[in-house]
């Protein structure tokens, strides 16, 4: 495979350095992507750059994921209207072997082959680097002219900032480009992937190269990835759409990709997955002749739940969208993690009750209108449930009065009401 070419159709190409196409057809070659270490999990903002390493390395070249752990201690002023807050060394350690363990199921570290991913982190080489040593080994090859002609600086000068650039976001570029320069000359890494808002700090980078030894180093940018709509991508009314399931569930992961638009939806099955382009085309085609069945939305919600959870996640997250969407029985509800049961019915109304009324037995009528007000009267409730429109934990009632108790509990805690067909309610013991 060639590299570009599979970035190319992919459209995941924004800007590319003369030279690089040539460079990558006639040998192995070393490229790093810099991901920054402020969490101890990537999001789905960092996925374009994990997936630009994953061809990288498929196409027969070697990825270096290095981890920002210096940078990080600073603050990248582009794209960036303030500020990050500083992370001490403990902290970034910690969130340095989280990131490694989500990026090797993307990567291969542990093989034997000569591509084989590294993980790096720039603080080991930063972290003894005295000021001096730096103004002389680096400061005296970049001048300020060229430093402020930079994007992400001129924007931060021109008011976007309200406390303007500090001198420690200013010198960003300069330990960037190091980064390039240290890598160049210990791991011989000639190519430097990154979003394209990183093209000004990359290019410091490969002229700092250049003016110190005279080599020759290249770069490739992938665009940053919208929403059709023009929406940010990746943002959810809670926030960010995490790889680690402590903070995005594998359900709302799923959720997330499946009910992307369907001119997003062609967009992303070729940036997020590694499916292949007659794959893909094929795809289209049935999305084309029968929108309505979603069928590039269910695989590229597949795709990328499997890659970055399991496929006993991905099984998990389909049957509890069937508990939720579908005629799904009671025997799957209670097989669901209450994580996972949370997130399916989050936003449902409800409702706490005693544990020690349930234990003794309570009747639906009373649980459904005194204690949680299910329904707004006794008569309505027994109407409801003569017409075979009442559930608890997908079992419809029979009788208005039948008794509920704590051996009905899901996870030893909940109850799922159901009013009709699509009114849920969530009966918590407590």
């Amino acid at each position: 495979m060639n590299f570009v070419e599979e970035l190319e159709w992919r459209g995941m190409v924004h800007t590319i350095m003369p030279g690089t196409k040539e460079l990558l057809e006639k040998e192995m070659v070393t490229a790093y992507l810099g991901i920054d270490p402020t969490a101890d999990s990537l999001h789905i903002g960092h996925l374009c750059g994990v997936m630009m390493l994953r061809h990288f390395q498929r196409c027969g070249h070697k990825p270096i994921a290095l981890v920002g752990g210096a940078t990080g201690m600073i603050g990248d002023p582009s794209g960036k209207s303030q500020e990050r807050n500083l992370l001490d060394e403990e902290t970034l350690r910690h969130n340095q072997e989280c990131i490694k363990k989500q990026l090797s199921k993307f990567l291969d570290f542990e093989s034997d082959a000569p591509n084989r991913a590294e993980l790096v982190n720039n603080y080991d080489w930063m972290k003894n680097f005295s000021f001096l040593d730096f103004a002389r080994t680096v400061g005296k090859h970049i001048t300020v002219n060229y430093m402020m002609a930079k994007e992400s600086v001129q924007k931060r000068l021109n008011g976007e900032a309200r406390d303007g650039l500090s001198f420690t976001e200013f010198t960003y570029q300069l330990l960037q480009g190091y980064d390039f320069l240290h890598l160049y000359e210990t791991k011989n890494c000639k190519l430097q992937l990154g979003g394209s808002d990183q093209w000004g700090n990359i290019t410091t980078g490969s002229e700092l190269v250049r003016r110190t030894n005279g080599g020759e180093v290249f770069a490739l940018t992938c665009p940053l990835i919208t929403k059709a709509d023009g929406g940010k991508f990746g943002k959810t009314e809670s926030g960010n759409v995490w790889l680690d399931a402590r903070y995005t569930s594998p359900y709302k992961f799923y959720q997330f990709w499946l009910n992307v638009s369907d001119d997003d939806a062609a967009k992303y099955i070729k940036i997020f997955t590694a499916l292949p382009q007659d794959e893909i085309a094929a795809l289209m085609a049935e999305q084309e002749a029968a929108p309505h069945l979603r069928p590039l939305q269910k695989r590229l919600a597949r795709e990328v739940t499997i890659m970055v959870h399991s496929e006993a996640e991905y099984n998990a997250a389909v049957e509890a969208s069937g508990i939720l969407f579908g005629n799904s029985t009671s025997e799957q509800l209670h097989r669901l993690d209450e994580a996972t049961l949370l997130a399916v019915f989050e936003g449902v109304p409800q409702f706490e009750v005693s544990r020690g009324e349930l234990a003794a037995g309570i009747r639906a009528v009373d649980l459904l209108t005194d204690k949680a007000a299910v329904f707004p009267s006794k008569g309505e409730m027994r109407k409801t449930v003569q017409g075979g429109g009442v559930s608890v934990n997908k079992e419809k009632l029979t009788t208005f009065d039948a008794t509920l108790s704590t051996d009905m509990l899901l996870n030893d805690k909940y109850l799922l009401v159901q009013k009709g067909k699509k009114n849920y309610f969530l009966i918590i013991a407590k």
